[in-house]
């Protein structure tokens, strides 16, 4: 049933509502803990809606709201600044969540992130700007955000962390070559990545994305 709490933030405008909504287990009770993040023209209930597709009762699925329900304005491809304060905001309201989740005994190793589009740029920037081995991250339909991607600007090792990059080679939002140079900044941040790009597909995340993650899901909630 989904829920709502609030999670302090002090994140800058316009991503700084403090409230979020959830699935699942309470995080005082949860064995992992995933953070989905929506697309543009989406909210956070209909991402919490993916998650009914795994079903783990021992998972707090957890989905904040971006303001008016777009994390930024233009094409993902477009030059950062011009995305700006929108990605800032939503980027420092995803570490927000992620700083909460740990606090509630959540180690890092059971911390994942989910994206969809818009969601799964902002997922997969936030995770290769901070390198902090959570366990996984799932970009579904997405890629690094920027006019062109430069290695240089990701540091870090992402050694115990999984990437999964999954997308329609014929994505009307999402250039196959924008995953590729994602894939390839993770390979070489040393994330375990697994890139998968589907025949004529739409822009949609499909049965195959959600077996992996499910299997990936399993291993986390048996760990430790």
């Amino acid at each position: 049933m989904v829920k709502g709490f609030h999670i302090p933030s002090k994140a800058i405008a316009p991503h700084n509502t403090s409230g979020v909504l959830t699935d699942g287990a309470e995080l005082s009770q949860a064995k992992a803990a995933m953070i989905m993040i929506h697309g543009r023209g989406a909210s956070a209930e209909s991402i919490l809606e993916l998650s009914h597709s795994f079903q783990f009762d021992d998972v707090s699925f957890i989905a904040p709201p971006a303001s008016g329900f777009t994390w930024y304005p233009f094409s993902f491809l477009s030059p950062v600044e011009r995305n700006e304060p929108g990605i800032s905001s939503g980027l420092q309201r995803i570490t927000e969540i992620v700083d909460y989740v740990g606090s509630k005994g959540i180690s890092p190793q059971k911390i994942m992130l989910l994206g969809f589009s818009q969601g799964a740029c902002l997922a997969l920037e936030w995770t290769a700007r901070n390198a902090r081995n959570i366990s996984a991250v799932f970009g579904l339909s997405g890629g690094l955000i920027g006019h062109e991607v430069t290695p240089g600007n990701y540091q870090g090792s992402l050694e115990n962390t999984t990437v999964f990059l999954g997308c329609s080679d014929v994505d009307i939002h999402i250039p196959k070559e924008r995953v590729l140079e994602s894939r390839d900044v993770f390979t070489t941040m040393n994330a375990a990545v697994t890139m998968r790009t589907y025949p004529n597909l739409p822009h949609t995340v499909n049965q195959d994305e959600i077996d992996f993650i499910i299997s990936h899901i399993e291993r986390v909630v048996t760990k430790f």
